[in-house]
């Protein structure tokens, strides 16, 4: 199917993000950090599935653009 490479990388990338947070101290800023990191790695692999099932070609780019800044903010806790 169209797309499953990236959708299988989102998927791997949200999947290590969240083993690497188990791994983070348990203190407040950790904590905040860890929540904020798997929300976005994990929502950018989602919401890339949600862009996949598309209604229209505007959709599909509307739901990228979600997806990627997502991802950004993902690096951005990274």
């Amino acid at each position: 199917m169209k797309g499953e490479n990236i959708a299988t990388r989102l998927l791997v990338f949200g999947a290590g993000v969240v083993r690497l947070c188990r791994r983070l101290p348990d203190d407040a800023s950790a904590n905040h950090i860890a929540r904020q990191l798997v929300r976005a790695a994990t929502g950018g692999g989602a919401n890339y599935e949600e862009a996949r099932g598309a209604e229209s070609r505007a959709d599909f780019i509307h739901k990228v653009g979600i997806a990627n800044k997502e991802l950004r903010e993902a690096l951005y806790w990274l």
